[in-house]
């Protein structure tokens, strides 16, 4: 009887593609947790801008959003009632964690508990 899904070798190669997608979506960002992510910033800082204008890339602290170490004390503080990440004022990678929205996206995504 012939296997359901193809033969030993084909079935190698879906494996294959479950496993690169597997690794790619672990390296993409998530949008969804971005955007979020953004509007939390938005919101809990009282911006006079859109969550979409900030670009995933570009630095949280200092320009072109003009935050300084109060606002991002301020975000840590939102982003761990709402995720359940704990983030210390004095923490080492702060500045690898703060470095983007697209950084902070992936560290909340990676530590968070709610």
């Amino acid at each position: 009887m012939p296997c359901p899904l193809g033969s030993a070798g084909a079935q190698d190669g879906y494996r294959d593609d479950i496993m690169m997608e597997q690794q790619a979506s672990a390296t993409e960002p998530n949008l969804v947790l971005e955007r979020e992510i953004a509007g939390l910033i938005v919101t809990g800082l009282n911006l006079d801008m859109a969550p979409e204008a900030i670009q995933p890339e570009d630095p949280l602290y200092g320009e072109p959003l003009g935050l300084d170490s109060i606002d991002i004390l301020e975000v840590a503080l939102v982003l761990s009632k709402q995720f359940g990440i704990q983030l210390k004022a004095d923490g080492e990678d702060n500045f690898r964690i703060f470095a983007s929205l697209r950084a902070l996206t992936a560290y909340v995504g990676e530590h968070r508990t709610k």
